[in-house]
């Protein structure tokens, strides 16, 4: 079979992106070789893995499993089931957080801390944009640093990695910054019975609350004995989460709050100072 038969083949059955995609990437070439060689023909060998490979994804598998990864702010991070695939909407999370991360008094490193680090993707590419910032991430997955620890090591990034749930293992550390991007989808919402969803850690997607809010609350109400005087606290959550979680952010005593919208002008990201002594 010709690459171009098989390409039209797959779109018909995954859509013309996660096709050529997929072929891209089973092929080691990029997009622009499916289209400059048309009439290639596939051995049996690629012919075949590449029908499984459409089959999966037919079935629902996220194309970040069947390639094993996923770009993000201009990087490519290693991705398993044992992690959430990174978003775009993420890359708001990281924009807010590149912008509060300064240095501190007598030029000492700033400290940054990712909370629920999963794929480490946003500690990793804070460590990278911001070279000077010592950066520490948690996540109560063993698999899941494992699969972060990969990543730094790919990117070249020193980062501290800590087994444990949100602010447990750290005792009485603080840090200029903390950011997560923590689980806040509903337990009864629809949406994790769909699409991408069904086949991402359950853990990393729920709290099982019945808001999906009581991850962001544990963070927020545990930020203040863990930001140093003028830190900064940024987090992502829900589409419908703005008012709650600034309420909570309100109640946490937290100064210069602030509520921004994706790409696609949904609230998505939310945080504030701890005040000054």
């Amino acid at each position: 079979m010709t690459l171009k038969a098989a390409l039209e083949e797959a779109t018909a059955l995954i859509g013309r992106v996660d096709a050529h995609v997929l072929f891209a990437h089973l092929l080691g070439v990029d997009r622009s070789y499916l289209i400059a060689n048309p009439m290639r023909v596939l051995t049996e060998a690629e012919d075949a893995r590449l029908d499984t490979f459409v089959a999966r994804r037919a079935l629902g598998h996220p194309v970040a499993h069947l390639t094993e990864e996923r770009e993000f702010y201009g990087r490519m991070f290693t991705i398993s089931p044992d992690v959430l695939i990174p978003r775009p909407e993420t890359e708001v999370l990281v924009e807010e957080a590149l912008k509060r991360i300064a240095p501190r008094a007598f030029n000492m490193a700033p400290r940054v801390l990712d909370l629920g680090t999963g794929s480490g993707a946003i500690a990793v590419t804070l460590a990278c944009e911001r070279r000077s910032a010592t950066v520490t991430a948690t996540d109560t997955s063993a698999e899941a640093l494992a699969v972060a620890r990969g990543n730094a090591a790919i990117h070249a990034c020193a980062i501290e990695f800590v087994q444990g749930s949100w602010f447990e293992p750290l005792a009485n550390r603080r840090f200029d910054l903390i950011v997560s991007n923590p689980p806040y989808i509903a337990r009864n919402d629809p949406h994790l019975a769909s699409g991408d969803l069904r086949f991402e850690p359950a853990l990393a997607l729920t709290d099982g609350s019945r808001d999906g809010l009581n991850s962001i609350r544990a963070i927020v109400q545990g930020a203040a004995e863990h930001l140093e005087p003028g830190g900064w606290l940024v987090i992502e959550h829900g589409y419908d989460q703005k008012h709650g979680v600034q309420s909570m952010l309100a109640e946490a005593r937290l100064e210069d709050r602030f509520c921004l919208d994706d790409l696609a002008g949904i609230p998505r990201v939310a945080g504030g100072r701890i005040a000054t002594r």
